[in-house]
């Protein structure tokens, strides 16, 4: 048995190195925290350990139960870390707390099978944890509200180091990597506790410099004045249906390098790259691997996630409020809107999200009968029947507007099924998930034919608008690289914006001018679908064609900017601040 010295003195030892190897055992599972994060770095995370670790204790007046608490909880954080890097490439950020519901939705749809290195580490976790018992220091004599009041003054440190660690200025004189576009790389060289401390102030969004309400509505008006005009010269108006399909995943990874398939993926596509009344070209989306409904927001909206917290998702943070969008605007101009998803009404808060951007109408998983399973997903093929037979239902002579997301393409593919046989095969890599997601894409690509091929028997006039979300993530990606001499763990800049491009298409059952290599970004192709429909744009989107000119790409991974812009981002981003929280207001 140990005297009261000897516990005091095992107790402030487990208080010190205990919370030291919880913070290099929680990098751990995805790399080494002693060679790639940086030594100050280093030294800030386990300052961080350290005061949580004390606060407990005061706490709970125990070290033992302080030290296990603050490691299962290490322990926890980082393997959810770990799962959800595995599933999208991209680390846990802050604004993942809006978005349990959505991952819970999916999450049976994962390969949740543990690798070595994560059960070597858990194991290592659990006997640390174990063996805390021997600093059973406990402070039985202090009083709960003393103990309350000690962990208290240490929360009011630990908020004034966080407030420090937040500061640009010290994160730069300490080598703390704080570029929020490159989320992957910064949690990789400053440690994951430290990142999140450093992402926090992003949770909300500031008002821009020099932003005044009025002159934004009086900006606009002048802008709605502008479309009027340019409406009186616009020939050979349509009003045509606008059907809108962005598919999940979809993707033509070719763009990061030559690769060699058994048979082409994407044949139509392909051949529809250059038709007639055909738009075509590569989109420049702000999300890998996930977060779809950011893509979907930029799309609808025109607003660019380059101005939002790098990993927010503005569904669940940000539209709480009516706000102009593509469904809300053409509902106006007469048109019917459907909002349709073959999934859960909850994914993303579409249920919610879905009528304050303008739908009449929405359908989910549940409206889909006698829907095809391709894996554990509806198929893009029911998703085609779905928007005939809404077509075919709709009011003669009154154009709709129709919005779907699909998910037959949805991750993850490494697992086997019945109802699917992937048949794409890469020369050179063996990598399932890579074939299973090229044969996906197959099937996608027949889907969209038939879709054409109806519509081009229809009277109406009618275009189709199709584009993917994001590419997949880096395991499917990373066999493709290598075999062309590259790694996603250290790509250059320009193959990382490769990774946030997806080829997209506008195509119209009558005349429309043919265009090719049109490349954009998210928060433009509202704007040119609009355009290229010959209908008059709202005031934002005349806006936006502007600003296009001097930026011809802008998201948040990427900007490509004329020699000489004559409008500045401030300005964009100003509208947008109006657009998205002060409009109605």
């Amino acid at each position: 048995m140990m005297d009261r010295k000897q516990k005091i003195i095992a107790g402030i030892v487990g208080m010190t190195v205990c919370p030291i190897m919880y913070f290099y055992l929680l990098e751990a599972y995805t790399h080494n925290g002693f060679t790639e994060v940086r030594p100050w770095s280093q030294f800030f995370n386990i300052i961080l350990f350290e005061l949580v670790a004390w606060i407990l204790f005061f706490l709970f007046r125990s070290a033992k139960w302080a030290l296990r608490t603050e490691g299962i909880v290490a322990m926890t954080a980082g393997l959810a870390n770990a799962y959800v890097y595995s599933f999208r490439s991209l680390p846990l950020v802050p604004w993942d707390i809006y978005s349990v519901k959505t991952a819970m939705s999916v999450a049976d749809n994962y390969d949740f099978m543990p690798s070595v290195r994560y059960v070597v580490v858990v194991l290592g976790f659990v006997a640390i944890i174990s063996a805390v018992r021997f600093f059973d220091l406990r402070l039985e004599k202090l009083k709960w509200y003393a103990g309350l009041a000690a962990a208290v003054v240490i929360c009011i440190i630990l908020s004034g180091v966080t407030y420090v660690l937040q500061q640009e200025d010290f994160q730069n004189r300490h080598r703390m990597y704080n570029k929020l576009f490159t989320p992957v790389y910064m949690w990789q060289v400053n440690g994951f506790a430290l990142t999140m401390v450093m992402e926090l102030p992003y949770i909300s969004v500031d008002k821009p410099d020099g932003y005044d309400k009025k002159a934004a509505e009086e900006q606009l008006m002048a802008y709605q004045k502008k479309a009027k005009e340019n409406d009186a010269q616009t020939k050979n108006k349509q009003d045509p249906n606008i059907i809108v399909i962005m598919d999940e995943a979809f993707s033509d990874l070719a763009i990061l390098g030559d690769f060699q398939t058994n048979k082409d993926y994407m044949p139509y596509f392909h051949s529809m790259q250059g038709a007639d009344n055909t738009i075509s070209g590569y989109l420049n989306v702000s999300v890998c691997g996930g977060n779809t409904a950011n893509t979907e927001f930029e799309f609808l909206t025109g607003n660019t996630m380059a101005f939002l917290p790098q990993g927010s998702v503005p569904y669940q943070q940000y539209v709480k409020h009516n706000i102009e969008a593509l469904p809300s605007y053409l509902t106006g101009l007469g048109y019917e809107t459907y909002g349709m998803h073959p999934y859960y009404a909850s994914g993303w808060d579409r249920d919610t999200v879905y009528p304050l951007l303008g739908f009449e109408h929405t359908a989910f998983i549940e409206d889909y009968t006698d829907r095809e399973y391709i894996r554990k997903y509806v198929s893009d093929r029911s998703c085609v029947e779905k928007i005939k037979e809404t077509f075919e239902q709709k009011k003669t002579g009154k154009p709709m507007f129709l919005f779907n997301v699909t998910m037959q393409n949805h991750g993850s593919y490494s697992d086997a099924y019945d109802n699917f046989i992937p048949d794409i095969a890469v020369e050179g890599a063996s990598s399932e998930s890579l074939s299973a997601y090229l044969s996906l894409i197959a099937k996608t690509d027949q889907a969209l034919e038939e879709l054409i091929t109806y519509f081009k028997n229809v009277n109406e006039p009618t275009m189709i608008v199709f584009f993917g979300d994001h590419q997949p993530n880096d395991v499917v990606a990373e066999p493709v690289l290598r075999l062309n001499g590259k790694s996603s763990r250290n790509l250059s800049e320009e193959d990382t914006k490769l990774r946030y491009q997806v080829p997209y298409l506008i195509w119209a059952n009558y005349e429309i001018d043919t265009k090719t290599e049109e490349d954009t970004s998210a928060n433009y192709l509202g704007m040119k679908v609009l355009e290229a429909a010959g209908i008059t744009l709202p005031a934002y989107q005349e806006f936006l064609k502007d600003f296009e000119k001097g930026y011809p790409i802008l998201s948040a991974v990427r900007t490509e900017a004329a020699s000489s812009p004559e409008i500045s981002k401030n300005e964009y981003r100003q509208l947008q601040y109006y657009e998205l929280f002060d409009k109605g207001n």
